[in-house]
Formats: structure tokens, sequence, C-alpha cells
């Protein structure tokens, strides 16, 4: 119940920050629907048909295609509330990174795959969804810019196995990776830390 609570939080995060890209490209009620859905699920897809697990979750469980639909909907009628908090869009997807890199890490926990392999999963969860959206929408994808997004990720993903070698719940390892996830991220934005650029100027 935890982490099915967790994923569906997940999946409303990532997919008002959909229906927020769509909306500012200004595509039809389709279009939103599909962006949404491709920002929620396209992390976790990828994820499960890497490990195998077929027919992957959202197809075997109609919850999230119902939650989907339901924040879809949600969003385009409070799009102009969303609209008011300038950082909207940055926020939800900030949240949906944190939870789906945790996500991703108990999937490829449950699957038997070293701590090295499950950071991968996690951020391929986290980010993958994103990358979908932003190509689908034209825009460069986050992850390939110079912006800490991919590497909260793994840092976020690195603390939670280190974590669990200390005499804690494991729920409460869990739960703090999320938060660091989350955290790294914002920080990151809000003193314009960023990865070195490898380009003497730009192009």
């Amino acid at each position: 119940m935890f982490y099915q609570t967790i994923d569906i939080l997940g999946t409303v995060a990532f997919a008002i920050s959909g229906v927020l890209v769509a909306m500012e490209k200004r595509l039809d009620l389709f279009g939103v629907v599909i962006i949404a859905f491709v920002t929620s699920i396209g992390g976790g897809t990828l994820r499960d048909l890497l490990i195998g697990n077929t027919p992957v979750v959202w197809m075997r469980d109609l919850t999230y295609v119902a939650t989907i639909l339901i924040t879809v909907i949600i969003g385009v009628i409070f799009v102009n509330q969303l609209k008011y908090f300038r950082k909207s869009l940055f926020l939800f997807d900030t949240i949906g990174i944190g939870l789906y890199t945790m996500l991703g890490i108990e999937k490829g926990l449950q699957a038997d795959l070293s701590p090295i392999i499950c950071i991968a999963l996690g951020t391929m969860t986290a980010s993958f969804g994103g990358v979908i959206r932003d190509i689908l929408c034209n825009e460069i994808p986050v992850i390939f810019r110079k912006e800490i997004y991919a590497t909260a990720c793994i840092l976020g993903g690195a603390s939670y196995f280190l974590f669990t070698r200390f005499p804690i719940k494991e729920d409460y390892a869990y739960v703090a990776a999320i938060c660091i996830v989350i955290s790294l991220r914002l920080v990151a934005v809000k003193f314009k830390i960023r990865l070195p650029n490898i380009y003497k100027k730009e192009i």
C-alpha cells in the first residue's frame, strides 16, 4: 500500500507537469491527454520493459489510466489557477522525479538487481517520461541541459542504499531518499548550481 500510494502521487505530479507543458504549447485536448500520459508512464514503461515485467504495470492496473485522466480533467479546469504559481511546472516535475526515482529502485530490488543497476533504473523511471514530453513538445529535454536533474536522482538513489546500512526502518530510508532528490533539485535551481559546461564558448 505504501509503495502504491507513492506511485499514484508520482503519477499525479507528472500528469500535471505534462498538462502544464501541453497547455503552454496550446495543444488540443487529445494532445494534452497524450502528453500527460507519456510524462506519467514513459519512464515506468521503459523500466518494466528492461526488467521483463510485462505487460507493463499501467496495462495490468487501470488505476493509473483513471488517475491520469482525472488529473488531466482537473488540470485543464484549474490551469489558470496553477499558472498563478510561476514555478508550478518545476515544482510538480521535481516532486515527480523524487517519487519515481525510488519507485524505480524498488522495482530493481524486487528483480534482485545490484544497487548500481537499481539506481540506473530509478533515474530512467524518473527522467524518461520528461524526455518524451519535451521531445514531443519540441523542447530540448531538461536531462540533456546543464541543470541538475538526473544527477539529483543518482545522488538520492545512492543515499537510499547508504541509509539502509543504518539501523533505521526501510520506509524512513525510502522517504528520506525521496526528500534528498527533491531537495537537491530545489537547491540547484535556487542557487543556479549547474554541471560544468564542456564547451569553451557558447555555440
